[in-house]
């Protein structure tokens, strides 16, 4: 399954903006309230030099980056929780994403509605946070209802599954998100399986406009910066205008764009960057004749597990994993070289994949 971040934030902060300019997918944008209905969805490939140099070095038939998907999902209201607005289907959106990417108005202009009558980020913010923790809230209370009846024959891990759902529901009470609940590891493997909104990790996209993302100045980014650091969450400078004026150029051109800005990615390649870091995930890399190819697997994956990625097999006859780092490769040149240095190690069923593993696994089914 892809990576699936879904883009979400009040009516016209600029969701659609840079849901197009990253995906150049086309989706409509527009200046007034919910012209995002159907959440539009843009597959992205993730930037990744390594699988250019082992395209030029193997010649496969094909080359296939790891890739992502955006949601760009429809603007939130107060009360959505409710069923305001579009709320109903926005909440059921989010909750087939991984992840959440919070666009936040960070820039002043009276041509373009702001459905809150002026711009405050924090607010913005605890609008959308307020809308999700309600939500959770009315799942979580279904949740402490069923457990009390499973628990009448005095079966203690509903018991337990109630004193849990309990403490987190006091906390969403006071207006904390459910990813701010602290507890220990087998009470937040319970609440996992919940599905709760606002225990999806966050990346704040502060979008600016043009003069105070090429100087970083913006006090409201700040504000924002300061709120993620709290939470744990992250923080992403962003321009959706400028974004949106580099996909419009030749490839050739972009960079001397950025440079001319000042900076050396675009906002899509810090905008993952910040998800693969915020989820916790890395790429393993695989090389022949036939393919060369990315596969995203979580941090600290074993190597069975990330054999299992690529077909279910690999990992049910697992024997071992021929193994090189990627840098290592590099360095020798080729594999002819790299075993001739002894770079190349086996692995077996212990073995925690490392991101840039260039692997071949063994297995017998």
């Amino acid at each position: 399954m892809n990576m699936r971040l879904g883009i979400v934030g009040l009516p016209n902060v600029g969701k659609s903006t840079l849901f197009n300019a990253i995906t150049e997918a086309g989706a409509e944008s527009a200046n007034y309230p919910f012209c995002t209905i159907d959440p539009n969805v843009g597959t992205v490939a993730v930037p990744d030099s390594r699988l250019d140099f082992l395209n030029e070095l193997y010649t496969p038939k094909k080359c296939t980056p790891a890739v992502i998907e955006f949601v760009d999902i429809a603007g939130l209201v107060r009360g959505a929780f409710r069923g305001e607005g579009l709320g109903n289907q926005f909440l059921s959106n989010i909750r087939q994403t991984h992840a959440i990417i919070h666009v936040v108005r960070c820039f002043d202009d009276e041509n373009i509605i702001h459905v809150e009558g002026g711009t405050d980020p924090l607010r913005d913010i605890d609008i959308i946070n307020l809308e999700l923790i309600m939500s959770d809230m009315e799942l979580i209370a279904r949740r402490i209802d069923r457990a009390k009846k499973n628990a009448k024959g005095g079966e203690r891990q509903f018991l337990r599954e109630a004193e849990v759902f309990e403490a987190l529901l006091a906390h969403l009470d006071k207006g904390l998100c459910a990813r701010s609940f602290e507890a220990p590891e087998q009470d937040l493997q319970i609440i996992r399986q919940a599905d709760l909104l606002s225990l999806k990790p966050v990346i704040y996209a502060a979008n600016m406009d043009e003069a105070a993302f090429a100087d970083q100045n913006n006090p409201y980014y700040a504000k924002v910066a300061d709120l993620a650091k709290a939470e744990g969450a992250q923080a992403l400078p962003i321009c959706a205008k400028v974004e949106q004026e580099i996909v419009e150029l030749p490839e050739e051109e972009r960079a001397v764009f950025l440079a001319e800005l000042g900076i050396t990615q675009s906002g899509l390649d810090r905008l993952i960057q910040c998800s693969y870091t915020l989820l916790g995930l890395i790429s393993f890399l695989t090389t022949g004749p036939e393919e060369v190819r990315a596969w995203t697997i979580q941090r600290g994956t074993l190597a069975p597990q990330a054999a299992g990625k690529i077909h279910t097999d690999f990992e049910r006859g697992f024997i071992r994993a021929e193994t090189v780092a990627f840098d290592e490769l590099k360095d020798a040149e080729n594999m002819v070289n790299a075993r001739a240095k002894g770079v190349v190690r086996s692995e077996g069923k212990e073995y925690v994949v490392q991101d840039g593993d260039v692997i071949l696994f063994r297995f017998n089914v």
